[in-house]
């Protein structure tokens, strides 16, 4: 009972795994800025009227699978240059952590808006994006290595001055015009609602009483929703290659050994034809590759229970990820999967990769949030540290790093 009961205030008392949250974060943000910077000039054929899934299929699709994008609610050029501009800010906006908890709102919505709008355009990787943009607005991912916890240091709260409440205003008004006129179906106006009543009883509470003992209910609320994302998303990684690994299992040409023979002699997936050609001329090469990628996806999910192999296997997939990258010329789902894999890193050596970018980089020490102390498990015990690698506790500071 005292080890349940250890572990249920550690749970409620903490946001877990700040610096794996942070690195989630600044991945998938960054890598969709990317895709939708390098898509830019071609951005009317991808989601846009020039596009060859029309306005009217897609209304059609949308209203069969209730999927939700706001591109449909005006087919005017401008409205989608405006989504689609948005869809940029919301992006890097999250990646430097200002405004998380409105930023990773607006990157949700700019995320599910254009691949719901065309969704025969993307791969594997925007699937990955997909699904993580919806986990991240549950995290509390903003407590390091964020302009939010730069803020909340320098000023007492992250949620300091009018920019959150203008933001999170628009955005209840644009909220309240999508449900009086029907272009916002019941249920994600009710999630919608939640998440801007949510933010406004934060910014209340934070404003008004910030040590008192709602401040610490919703600290709690906040780290179960936090904790439970995290746990989504180490799952959601776990399935993609639990279930990619069996699949390939079950191919013939995995289990002779030449599925990777064939992508590499494709010219679409030759950006280096030289290096393709090369190694898909060793069938050694191709067989070790084919292998090596079915055993890594299917050995992955069960090393989480031993630290050493499983960090091993981890740099495998990353280097693997690369080399898809490289070799295949599909850089966006590779990013996508390498901030997907992110959540598994070990807190220690994203804290030395932090200090190291400081160093180079002429900054300050990358630190995060002066967080409040988490819940003690029971009377008279001494506040524990917030998480691992973080700093300690500064009494100036009353919130966890992440505003708006």
């Amino acid at each position: 009972m005292d080890r349940l009961r250890r572990a249920l205030a550690r749970v409620s008392g903490e946001a877990l795994g700040p610096y794996q949250s942070a690195v989630v974060r600044i991945g998938f943000a960054g890598t969709w800025l990317f895709f939708l910077l390098r898509e830019f000039p071609h951005r009317h054929e991808l989601y846009g009227p020039d596009g060859p899934w029309s306005r009217e299929l897609a209304e059609r699709l949308v209203a069969g699978n209730h999927a939700f994008t706001v591109l449909l609610w005006s087919g005017s050029g401008w409205w989608f240059e405006l989504v689609y501009g948005l869809a940029v800010a919301a992006s890097a906006l999250l990646a430097l952590g200002w405004r998380t908890r409105a930023t990773s709102v607006l990157f949700m919505v700019g995320v599910l808006s254009l691949q719901n709008r065309s969704v025969f355009m993307g791969d594997g990787g925007d699937n990955v994006v997909h699904l993580m943009a919806m986990y991240l607005v549950l995290t509390r991912c903003a407590r390091v290595w964020s302009l939010d916890a730069r803020r909340a240091r320098e000023r007492g709260t992250a949620s300091a001055g009018a920019a959150g409440p203008v933001l999170w205003g628009v955005l209840g008004a644009v909220l309240a015009y999508g449900a009086v006129s029907g272009r916002l179906s019941g249920g994600w106006t009710a999630v919608f609602a939640a998440l801007w009543t949510g933010a406004a009883l934060w910014w209340l509470v934070e404003r008004y009483e910030p040590e008192g003992e709602r401040r610490a209910a919703l600290d709690v609320f906040a780290n179960l929703l936090h904790n439970a994302g995290m746990l989504v998303i180490m799952a959601e990684v776990c399935l993609i290659y639990a279930t990619a690994g069996w699949y390939k299992v079950q191919g013939s040409r995995w289990q002779d050994g030449t599925a990777l023979y064939y992508p590499l002699r494709l010219d679409y997936f030759s950006p280096w034809p030289g290096l393709s050609g090369l190694l898909a001329g060793s069938g050694v090469v191709v067989m070790l590759l084919t292998y090596g990628t079915v055993a890594v996806q299917v050995a992955f999910p069960f090393t989480l229970f031993n630290r050493r192999v499983k960090n091993v296997l981890l740099a495998v997939m990353m280097l693997e990820h690369a080399g898809i990258a490289v070799l295949l010329g599909l850089p966006f789902f590779s990013l996508a999967m390498i901030a997907a894999d992110a959540v598994f890193l070990p807190t220690g050596l994203l804290v030395w990769v932090g200090v190291r970018v400081a160093a180079l980089a002429g900054w300050g020490p990358l630190r995060g949030a002066s967080p409040r102390p988490a819940l003690s498990p029971s009377p008279g015990a001494a506040p524990q540290t917030p998480f691992l690698g973080a700093p300690p506790p500064d009494p100036r500071a009353s919130n966890a790093g992440e505003a708006g």
